[in-house]
């Protein structure tokens, strides 16, 4: 649960510091073969060397930064380390953030779109400005390596370069009455108050991508971000009043997971709340549905996915190698969108797992994030690290190979791990990972691969090799996920829609369509006209 996930620091720092062994590859019968490279030192943790007006560790409500009754710790997840302690929001401090966000969007929504769209561009220009310190905090609370935490940055001031175009592009319709006297107006209006409810593993991008929008057309927001990692969503409180956002237009509560489910409640239950943005678990998903529907609100949800990556005998198989490497192990495997089902047929099988299993010796390095050369980071606390460590066991019971990896490293690192000899009743194929895993389950013909990779209840992402065009036509068709991947294993970006199907949630977010989610359409009819 992405929105309740609990912390764990694992081992004690005496631990933490030294030498960690890489384990032993495992040949197909199970004998030890050759080290996995060199072992890995784990650094003591870099100082978090960012600009003391972006380290903020208060809630940011009605433009003031407040201190709560009481703070929750923010570690590293790579040592354990505290990194900071942050202001414990509870059910008065949301309140009176929501009451703000409503007093605010009465002046926000009368902005003319030009002004909104100045004030996102000025928060783009400083979110670029400050790309390096906001990373770093990133790395610091999450693990993600340094340059993927840039990545992440520019990223995220996308969605606010993209919504502060969309601004001035938000159009109603006049429709051709069926009476003389009327004149008929579809007018488009922003819906109010909305809280956002984020994950930890996107920890700007995944604001930027909902807040860009709402703004946008003149809607106000109450952020919740993840427990785990508050600093990056207060960072950029910091620089919309730099940007000179108005008071109360945006709004940050950061709590514990302790506090979070009552914070999450009220944000999705108060009257005054139009609109809830969630990305996150799909169990969460649901319970934050059921606080909803008491009150009707509009709900955009980008909940769990489970993503197929099939790999036909009509692939380029250096390409499919490619795609995989760079939609498993990105965060190390922690992305909604990263594939978890590796489907291959059996003409491509062999040479594909070889090719792979050697990328994954010449290209993955475990290390702290801040550490230049470091590929592959730490999960997001033990917990993380047991559920993969859980999933490679189940796999092993019924079967299953070790090719590469498998082991448990120190604290919350884990290694890549390659499985062959996979079926579809294992663990690893029915639920989510959200860790450096890859099973890779021998197919035959393109029906039985279809047949597995929409067997799963949830559709966010889907991804697959082939050169046949008309293979790739039916196989994109027929892939019941909201995103497909055809040969390409990195598709997010800020122009094109984001969101799935089944239960990995409904609505879109970036592209044209994600500002529709913070509008209202109001028909307006005007009669007795003499014409």
């Amino acid at each position: 649960c992405l929105l309740c996930f609990s912390r764990s620091p694992g081992a004690g720092l005496e631990g933490l510091f030294r030498f960690v062994e890489c384990s032993m590859r495992q040949s197909g019968d199970g004998d030890a073969g050759e080290s996995w490279g060199p072992p890995v030192m784990l650094q003591r943790p870099y100082s978090l060397d960012v600009s003391a007006q972006l380290l903020r560790t208060q809630a940011f409500i009605d433009g003031r930064w407040v201190s709560a009754a009481s703070t929750f710790p923010v570690l590293d997840p790579a040592t354990g380390e505290e990194i900071a302690k942050v202001s414990d929001c509870g059910t008065m401090e949301a309140q009176d953030a929501v009451n703000a966000a409503c007093k605010a969007f009465h002046l926000w929504k009368n902005h003319t779109a030009k002004e909104r769209s100045i004030l996102l561009r000025k928060w783009f220009d400083l979110i670029n400005q400050h790309k390096e310190d906001l990373a770093k905090l990133i790395t610091a609370e999450c693990g993600k390596p340094m340059k993927e935490s840039i990545g992440e940055m520019t990223y995220s001031a996308s969605f606010l370069e993209w919504f502060s175009e969309e601004a001035r592009r938000v159009y109603g319709d006049i429709v051709a009455p069926s009476a003389k006297d009327r004149k008929i107006l579809l007018l488009k209006q922003p819906v109010g108050v909305a809280s956002i409810i984020t994950p930890w593993n996107f920890p700007s991008a995944m604001i930027t991508r909902k807040v860009g929008a709402a703004l946008a057309v003149g809607c106000t927001v109450v952020v919740k971000p993840a427990e785990d990692t508050p600093l990056s969503a207060l960072a950029l409180a910091e620089l919309s009043v730099q940007a000179g956002i108005p008071p109360g237009v945006f709004n940050v509560v950061p709590c514990s997971r302790e506090k979070t489910p009552a914070v999450g409640e009220l944000l999705c239950t108060d009257p005054l709340v139009a609109k809830i943005s969630f990305t996150g678990s799909t169990a969460t998903g649901k319970i934050l549905l059921r606080h909803a529907a008491g009150t009707v609100k509009r709900v955009s949800m980008e909940l769990g996915g489970h993503a197929p990556f099939i790999v036909f005998d009509s692939a380029d198989v250096d390409k499919a190698v490619a795609g995989a490497m760079v939609s498993k192990f990105r965060n190390t495997g922690q992305t909604c969108v990263c594939s978890n089902r590796f489907l291959v047929q059996s003409g491509i099988h062999d040479a594909f797992m070889e090719k792979l299993a050697k990328a994954m010796d010449a290209e993955l390095k475990f290390g702290h994030g801040s550490e230049p050369a470091t590929t592959q980071g730490p999960l997001i606390n033990t917990r993380a690290a047991e559920k993969v460590e859980n999933q490679i066991a189940d796999a092993v019971a019924q079967g299953a190979v070790i090719v590469r990896g498998g082991k448990r490293l120190e604290g919350s690192f884990m290694q890549p791990t390659l499985l062959s000899n996979v079926n579809t009743d294992m663990q690893c194929m029915r639920e989510e990972t959200f860790g450096p895993l890859i099973p890779v389950v021998k197919f035959n013909t393109e029906q039985e691969a279809l047949a597995i990779a929409n067997a799963s209840p949830v559709g966010l992402a889907g991804y697959f090799y082939s050169r046949d065009i008309s293979q790739i036509w039916r196989v994109a068709e027929q892939m019941e996920v909201g995103m497909v991947g055809v040969n390409e294993g990195l598709i997010s970006t800020t122009e094109t829609s984001f969101g799935g199907i089944k239960q990995s949630g409904f609505g879109r977010e970036g592209s044209k369509y994600g500002i529709d989610e913070y509008l209202e359409i109001k028909y307006m009819c005007l009669g007795g006209l003499s014409l």
